[in-house]
């Protein structure tokens, strides 16, 4: 056995379902022992789309996902979807092959220090010199990418090492635990958010990592305190329920803001600062924080931390939950928030205009969906939309990459979430910029029957980008760009294709591309003028 093979074998070990990636010169020995083993690999058009495969699988399934890339612009490809899942806390083991020891120390084709390029965006990384230590780095990787917060591991495996004869077996997997907080911190984030008149809970991504959607609910209800969500923890909390206040996180002043200025005490729970700085939403930096996560918080002037409760998020809350008296609050205050944001969804089912106002877009992709289904949204000014207004009832239903926040992400994502979630739609909206970043993967798709739906918003620009253009100079710069005909490009890949040519369209369209159970293309023309109505909107909310 070479320790190509020894590899594949560690990886089984773990658990191993797929390995999306690139094949390439220096890593045809793992090609090779991946013929002979039960782990499928997914060949990709494109070595970031398999980074962001592997990071989407790893958010959906709390197991790593697994991307493999050769050495040289492979690796360098592969970075940016690293990046992206290891600042978004999606567990994901990255694999390199690399030029052979015995040409690392000059200038040599192709070589670069992977495991210097790769440690700004990773947990942990380290280059195989021999064979012996393979079931070992195989094993750290996985035990770092998955500890709180999970993020990105790197391997690197030369191509001469990855040929060595080795004697060698996987090493046992061990299980991790959080330590729950001392019961005097709990005893005394119980007096904080007993005294605050009006707290607020602020809901990420960490709640649904830990799977204490459950505990939210239950304190929230008994301490009678409304919930926002961030982009990345929507649906903690059943847009449905009459404490949730739904999402925050664009920045300057929203409906939710109002909330945040009501605040004597802000509860942001497993909340990443990475997606929204604390400057978004306590502005002053006097509301007082009790923060509860797997870490102590970072150090930031908006953020000041009153009570840290770190370790297990679900039994924190839990103690907090069987300690905490039952309140009842005034919180008119809160469901009048609620309705504003509800009804700025509601007033638009009916919108006729064309292009289709994102508003709309959004209320038909609503009702089009199942509370279960899980749409991905990719970056741009449909992500803001999106985030805002597409309100969710499940965690982890609307996927949002808000921490490095790459372009590009969704129709790779989508692809990995119906891998990931056979049984449940899985849509992909995508502005048309992010979409043709890496459209290559329509193939992929086909290749691998899988039947993701794409709502590709088309406008024809980098529509986010002329929205801060125009709020900062009131003038675009260089943001137009041509488009091909995106229902040929879609069926020349194989795609359905359904073109939208008028806003009484569109629900019929998700339907159909529903009934499908194909791989299907919705390209629907846009009205991004309402970027900037909604500035002059949000600009003229009063807190009142």
């Amino acid at each position: 056995m070479n320790a190509a093979q020894l590899l594949v074998k560690c990886l089984e070990n773990e658990g191993v379902e797929y390995i999306f990636g690139v094949p390439g010169e220096e890593n045809i020995d793992i090609m090779d022992a991946l013929l002979d083993s039960s782990i499928e690999f997914i060949t990709t058009r494109h070595e970031t789309s398999a980074a962001f495969m592997a990071g989407t699988y790893g958010r959906l399934t709390g197991k790593p996902g697994v991307c493999l890339a050769t050495l040289g612009p492979g690796a360098t490809n592969l970075l940016t979807g690293v990046a992206n899942a290891n600042m978004d806390h999606c567990p994901l083991i990255a694999i390199t092959g690399q030029a052979g020891l015995n040409r690392q120390h000059k200038i040599s084709h192709q070589y670069y220090d992977l495991v210097d390029i790769y440690e700004p965006v990773t947990k942990w990384n380290a280059q195989i010199k021999t064979g012996e230590i393979v079931p070992e780095v195989v094993r750290k990787a996985y035990q770092v990418a998955m500890q709180e917060k999970p993020g990105a591991t790197h391997i690197d495996l030369p191509e001469d090492v990855a040929s060595m004869e080795v004697n060698a077996e996987p090493l046992p997997i061990s299980d991790h635990s959080l330590p729950q907080a001392d019961e005097s911190v709990i005893r005394d984030a119980v007096a904080l958010i007993t005294e605050a008149k009006h707290p607020i809970i602020l809901a990420g991504n960490g709640i649904t990592r830990c799977q204490a959607t459950t505990e939210l609910k239950a304190i929230a209800e008994k301490a009678d305190i409304p919930v926002v969500h961030s982009f990345m923890g929507k649906g903690a909390l059943s847009w449905k329920h009459d404490l949730s206040l739904l999402t925050a996180g664009i920045s300057g002043k929203d409906h939710i803001t109002c909330g945040f200025e009501k605040a004597d005490l802000i509860i942001p729970i497993g909340f990443d600062m990475a997606e929204t700085p604390p400057q978004n939403w306590n502005p002053t930096g006097d509301t007082p924080i009790l923060h509860i996560d797997t870490e102590e918080a970072e150090v930031d002037a908006h953020y000041p931390v009153k009570l840290h409760v770190v370790g297990n998020i679900k039994e924190n809350l839990k103690q907090l939950n069987n300690l905490i008296p039952n309140q009842n609050r005034d919180l008119q205050w809160a469901h009048s928030i609620r309705k504003k944001v509800l009804d700025e969804l509601e007033q638009y089912k009916q919108d006729e205009g064309f292009p289709v106002k994102p508003q709309k877009i959004i209320a038909d992709l609503r009702e089009a969906m199942n509370d279960e289904d899980i749409v991905i949204s990719d970056v741009g000014a449909h992500k803001m939309w999106m985030a805002r207004m597409y309100h969710t009832a499940e965690p982890n239903t609307c996927l949002i990459s808000n921490g490095l926040a790459s372009m590009g992400v969704a129709l790779p994502g989508a692809i990995a979430a119906k891998m990931a979630a056979p049984d449940r739609n899985v849509v992909a909206v995508c502005g048309d910029g992010a979409f043709l970043m890496n459209g290559a993967e329509l193939e992929t798709a086909v290749r691998l029957n899988v039947p993701i739906i794409i709502l590709l918003w088309r406008d024809d620009g980098y529509g986010l980008i002329e929205w801060h253009q125009m709020k900062k100079f009131d003038r675009p710069s260089y943001i137009e760009f041509g488009n091909p005909d995106f229902i040929k490009l879609a069926e020349s890949f194989g795609f359905d294709a359904i073109k939208i040519d008028s806003a009484t369209d569109l629900s019929n369209a998700l339907e159909k591309a529903i009934q499908l159970n194909k791989p299907a293309l919705i390209d629907c023309p846009v009205d991004y003028k309402e970027n900037m109505k909604l500035t002059e909107t949000l600009k003229n909310i009063s807190c009142e």
